[in-house]
């Protein structure tokens, strides 16, 4: 295992940093795993040990491993801080079919087709739920005349109706050359780490968080810092800290009904967050796709209180699903010219049919009272699952429920490890624990959209019985 099996010009050092890399990307190495003592390893590669100490400080640099005193080094259990190697292996990059993926997905992934099963992982509403709208039909030449209406920004009936709604919904006077319509959030995603970031650059976002996980930050080598959160939402006090120590370049949140927590940052906390962030001259990136869901008043959105320091984005397909992969990014014409010209660049068009399908959703004369239908559909089916969750409160924090699909539920007893949560696997129970959007073992969000009557009864006594198998292990 220790061994360089062929002669390259690249510096030793750097062969054993691609090694422990590539055994950690392929699982021979798993988070938490301890490595060889580095004299151990310095006979193995045949080296001196000044070479090991080279390779393993700059693994720990990039965030790989984590080396302290007394105890060697070990596999990070988690992606914070953690980079892409310095110098890039092309030829491995076009022959690597897939990225790694994380274990529990692996074993997850197969249980979402089974019928037998209970879907509480998948981020989207159930099919039964999503709302309706009747769809005009369309000659072939129709949707030539419609591809007409296209600008650069996107299909210009979409960027006005997402102009009007802007205004009527945050008070913010925005012209279509401030929206660039995006193939999804992710899309609009990827593209401001491209344009506004380098490789190397650092990152706010909480902990935990739905961005932790996803490969569009290792890509562009950019390092992820998470900030803790309390009740209120992303802890100021810690992300100035982590902003004096880190050079953070960015902020990026989730700000209501946060992903996983289902958290809402208070007035009083975002106005906090935009003081900072002008103090240090920080760019905010506010993802706001579930605004939508609110079963009450929501705080104004970070972008209504500072509309030229927030970058806004905005998604369809947390309310019509992601077969209307559409979404939105706001902000000032100069940045919004800039992302259009990286998306030209990179060849990201987006065809105009799902556009016009997103324009007719959305000025459908049954979309209000379609919303307002989900909404108390959602706001009884929350009422029904705090209710039934009584039951396992001896076990179980539950968040509060006041808008989106999910809940946080956090265990309240010793310390849990990943393989604990195969537990649920086993029972069938398809959940997404907490260490998918942190390094955090003790929590599991739930999609408590997708319950039935029966599929909640049978979540909440599947979930009686795990929990007094956890408490004996």
């Amino acid at each position: 295992m220790w061994q360089l099996a062929e002669k390259k010009t690249t510096p030793i050092y750097q062969q054993i940093i691609e090694q422990i890399i590539s055994y950690i990307q392929d699982g021979t190495l798993q988070p938490g795993d301890k490595l060889p003592a580095e004299r151990k390893l310095a006979e193995y590669y045949q080296v001196n040990r000044s070479t090991v100490v080279h390779a393993l400080e700059e693994l720990a640099s990039l965030g790989w491993v984590l080396r302290r005193q007394g105890s060697g080094t070990i596999v990070n259990e988690g992606n914070w801080g953690r980079s892409t190697i310095p110098r890039v292996d092309w030829r491995s990059l076009f022959t690597q079919e897939t990225l790694p993926k994380e274990p529990f997905v692996e074993k997850a992934y197969p249980l979402l087709k089974n019928p037998d099963a209970i879907d509480l992982y998948s981020g989207e509403l159930p099919l039964s739920m999503i709302p309706d709208f009747r769809f005009p039909s369309y000659t072939w030449e129709e949707l030539l005349l419609e591809e007409k209406k296209q600008s650069p920004l996107g299909y210009r009936p979409l960027q006005q109706v997402i102009c009007q709604r802007i205004k009527l919904e945050q008070k913010i006077d925005v012209s279509s050359n401030q929206v660039l319509i995006t193939s999804g959030a992710q899309q609009a995603m990827f593209l401001l780490l491209q344009v506004m970031l380098q490789s190397g650059d650092s990152v706010a976002i909480e902990d935990p968080s739905f961005l932790y996980s996803l490969p569009i930050f290792a890509s562009a080598g950019v390092r992820l810092y998470g900030v803790e959160m309390d009740r209120e939402g992303m802890r100021i006090d810690k992300l100035e800290q982590l902003i004096l120590t880190k050079k953070i370049k960015l902020i990026i949140l989730n700000p209501t009904f946060q992903n996983p927590t289902g958290t809402t940052m208070s007035e009083k906390r975002r106005n906090e967050l935009i003081e900072l962030s002008l103090k240090y001259q920080l760019p905010i990136v506010e993802d706001e796709v579930f605004s939508e869901m609110n079963f009450g008043k929501t705080p104004p959105s970070l972008k209504e209180l500072a509309p030229h320091q927030v970058i806004h984005l905005g998604s369809l397909s947390k309310i019509f699903g992601s077969s209307i992969k559409i979404g939105w990014v706001v902000a000032d014409q100069n940045l919004i010219q800039r992302l259009s010209e990286a998306k030209q660049m990179m060849d990201f068009s987006i065809s105009v049919f799902p556009q016009v399908i997103a324009h007719t959703a959305l000025t459908d004369p049954q979309f209000e009272q379609n919303q307002a239908e989900l909404v108390v559909t959602l706001k009884q089916k929350a009422k029904d699952f705090i209710d039934q969750a009584k039951s396992i409160a001896e076990d179980w924090h539950i968040s509060s429920i006041e808008g989106g699909i999910y809940v946080y539920l956090t265990w309240r007893h010793q310390r849990l490890t990943r393989k604990d949560w195969d537990i649920f696997l086993r029972e069938k129970l398809v959940i997404a624990p907490a260490f998918l959007f942190s390094n955090d073992t003790m929590a599991m969000r739930v999609n408590y959209t997708r319950m039935t009557d029966q599929t909640r009864q049978e979540f909440f006594s599947k979930l009686f019985v795990i929990s007094k198998e956890l408490r004996r292990s």
